[in-house]
């Protein structure tokens, strides 16, 4: 058998007068039909823990189902962080990258922060591999131009910010064509019928009564769904949710910590009107 462990998230429980029963990874519960096989050799198979003994039809049988179901692993793995997508480079607010630069150390990266006034112009000539920035408030007008050009040079681009109780994870973008800062406002205006209003917000000037201060909980929350897309980017793994990562927009409401997700989609360029002949 290639594969002899359950996968993780998968696990296998004794139901009493029920027999065995597996949990997916998405939490369901399925019923094994073991019919004579040995249920405790079964479990140390698929817990890894089984020595070696004589052959049996009906276990290896359970077993290659269990493989065909996705349900087994090669074993344990922590896929390393690759050297060449070590170098990450955090921009904005402090409040968010602190916490952001303690995850990114411990999953294997060297995070750096910058001046807090730094903007995409300012890296040098020895680009990171990816860029990553935070704001504890609506995006000025103008102020990511530039930044949506990295993966156009080869880095990647990855942004969040907080509108009001409103926080927003935008899909990280690594290579051309991807969805940039823009896009992701385009697309926002276009689904809205607020979308004068939405445009005076983020253009300003606002008035706006106490403060909104984002908790440590918050901020933890809006660094590690950055922290999981960088971390996936940079090892390849794949993605787990409806939408694909690159198309996917996070909506973090703060008062509540419910994460909601929308499907995005590059805009395309518009084309221009021909001229008339003549």
């Amino acid at each position: 058998m290639s594969r002899s462990q359950l996968a993780p998230g998968v696990e296998v429980v004794a139901v009493p007068g029920r027999g065995l029963a597996v949990r997916t990874a998405e939490g369901e519960f399925l019923s094994v039909r073991t019919s004579d096989a040995d249920e405790h050799a079964l479990l140390s198979r698929l817990s890894g823990t089984m020595t070696e003994g004589g052959p049996d039809d009906e276990l290896d049988r359970i077993v290659r189902a269990f493989e065909g179901a996705g349900y087994l692993a090669d074993g344990p793995r922590s896929p390393r962080w690759p050297a060449d997508r070590r170098d990450i480079r955090l921009l904005g607010d402090p409040v968010l990258t602190e916490q952001l630069a303690a995850l990114l150390r411990a999953l294997g990266a060297e995070p750096t922060r910058p001046a807090p006034d730094a903007t995409a112009d300012d890296l040098p000539a020895d680009e990171p591999a990816a860029v990553v920035w935070c704001l504890d408030g609506p995006v000025p007008d103008g102020l990511w131009d530039a930044a949506d050009r990295l993966p156009e040079r080869g880095v990647a681009w990855l942004r969040c910010h907080r509108e009001g109780w409103q926080a927003y994870v935008e899909p990280l973008a690594a290579t051309p064509g991807d969805v940039t800062s823009a896009h992701v406002r385009a697309r926002r205006l276009a689904a809205t019928p607020a979308h004068r209003e939405l445009a005076a917000y983020w253009s300003g000037p606002r008035t706006s009564g106490a403060p909104v201060h984002l908790t440590a909980p918050a901020a933890g929350l809006l660094a590690a769904l950055l922290a999981d897309d960088l971390s996936r980017w940079a090892t390849g793994a794949p993605d787990t949710g409806d939408l694909p990562a690159r198309r996917r927009l996070r909506c973090v409401d703060l008062r509540t910590l419910t994460v909601t997700e929308h499907p995005v989609l590059p805009v395309p360029d518009v084309a221009r009107i021909p001229k008339k002949a003549g």
